[in-house]
């Protein structure tokens, strides 16, 4: 393991995780100008055979997929195959169906194209035809009008954004994933791991506080261990949305903390229970927007659900990513560098387009094209940090500002509706760390 002495408070507070008996195993990295300054891991990557994290465990990290999908968009539109102003189905006609024929490359990236949910459940033996479950978003009709809001495309918003790259390249995203980032660049990344990537792969497990959250509305189904509410964001009382309320002292972080009315209404001050209320009762419901976004296609379906191999080998551009924390932060590193994005590209695409309350997920989001901003759902000590994070609280982010790329990942899900501190107070200590 590695950690510079200036960050010792980090490795502190990741020891701590485990003596505390919050962690099974995770890992967390950071570079500091392109420089590695912490290098982290530990604990158990399989608690049934007690099988140990090694430096090199990769794991399965839900919708930090989704920062790598865009990126793959992103670096096509640079040469000039996809204008992403224009309407989809200027590459996709069968898209225009059900009056969606102006919803543009834009709307996909900012969950901003009434898509959330993939209407009719799919089929186990369609998980890997990525291009059948597209079709079957091509022919639904908006759930709002597309631009006028956005609501987060957990599971959509791959397949969408990834049958626009299949139509102008003849390839998938994991394909180009391969070819254009994690091969040239050495990184062990994966969207669709082979298998001896699979027989060294971190198993997720469900944390032991607090209620389970249901994310499918299939009947009869049964609760995999790694079911949780999605965590999206470091760690907060809100799925990850808030947590201490302040930024560190002596921090040169650059974002506002919350006002104190503002966590008052995410915890439920305000009397109906707050934003915080509102996405634990749609957590509850499994009829609501966000249980049929994040449930279809169903993970539940199959034995121990991420942790199954068909869901490890399809790929999914909006939730397949398997990764080490070192390879992810190395992603961001490579971002901030211009080796995966010209610099004026990646300015260009961190303009947030959407901001506000999120259809889906009942707190304010922020997106600029496919990489999150900070908002009640993506909670990071810096206005000027971007990327994405994961169901149970894992997260890969960049900070132009402060030179900084980092990332957390870990197999014991936060399982409790509050979600995880873990990765916020990780964040938190490389900033008062600067």
């Amino acid at each position: 393991m590695r950690c510079d002495p200036r960050f010792s408070r980090v490795r502190e507070v990741f020891e701590r995780h485990f003596a505390d008996g919050e962690e099974e195993g995770a890992a967390f990295a950071v570079y500091l100008d392109g420089e590695p300054v912490v290098d982290l891991w530990g604990g158990v990557a399989d608690r049934h055979t007690g099988r140990a994290w090694q430096e090199d465990t990769p794991v399965y990290a839900y919708s930090c997929t989704k920062a790598v999908t865009a990126t793959v968009l992103l670096q096509l539109a640079e040469r000039g195959l996809v204008d992403v102003g224009a309407p989809v189905a200027e590459v996709w006609p069968e898209f225009a169906a059900e009056g969606k024929e102006r919803v543009t490359v834009e709307h996909l990236l900012t969950h901003a194209a009434g898509l959330p949910v993939v209407e009719d459940p799919v089929p186990v033996e369609e998980f890997g035809d990525h291009p059948a479950i597209a079709a079957r978003l091509a022919g639904q009709r908006p759930l709002w009008e597309p631009g006028s809001a956005h609501g987060y495309h957990a599971l959509s918003y791959g397949f969408l954004v990834g049958e626009v790259v299949r139509r102008v390249t003849g390839k998938s995203v994991g394909e180009l994933v391969a070819a254009e980032v994690a091969g040239p660049l050495g990184l062990d990344l994966w969207m669709g791991a082979p298998d001896p990537v699979l027989a060294r792969a971190a198993r997720l497990t469900a944390g032991g506080d607090g209620p389970r959250a249901p994310l499918s509305p299939a009947p009869g189904t049964s609760t995999p261990e790694t079911a949780a509410p999605d965590s999206l964001a470091p760690g907060s009382p809100a799925t990850g949305s808030t947590a201490t309320g302040s930024t560190a002292t002596g921090s040169t972080a650059t974002g506002d903390a919350p006002s104190a009315s503002a966590l008052s209404d995410l915890a439920g001050a305000s009397g109906d229970g707050g934003a915080f209320g509102r996405m634990a009762r749609a957590v509850g419901d499994p009829q609501s927007l966000m249980n049929r976004a994040l449930g279809n296609p169903s993970m539940q379906r199959l034995k121990g659900g991420a942790n199954h191999p068909v869901i490890m080998r399809a790929g999914w551009p909006a939730a397949g990513l398997v990764t080490t924390a070192r390879a992810l932060a190395g992603f961001y590193r490579s971002l901030l560098a211009g080796d995966l994005l010209r610099p004026e590209t990646l300015r260009y695409a961190l303009r947030p387009r959407v901001g506000g309350p999120d259809r889906v997920l009942h707190l304010d989001s922020s997106f600029g094209l496919g990489y999150m901003r900070p908002a009640s759902t993506f909670f990071v000590p810096s206005a000027t940090a971007f990327g994405h994070t994961g169901l149970g609280g894992f997260v890969g982010f960049g900070d132009p500002e402060h030179g900084l790329a980092a990332a957390y990942v870990m197999n014991r899900m936060a399982d409790a509706v509050s979600g995880s501190l873990r990765a916020y107070r990780l964040t938190e200590a490389v900033y008062r760390s600067l």
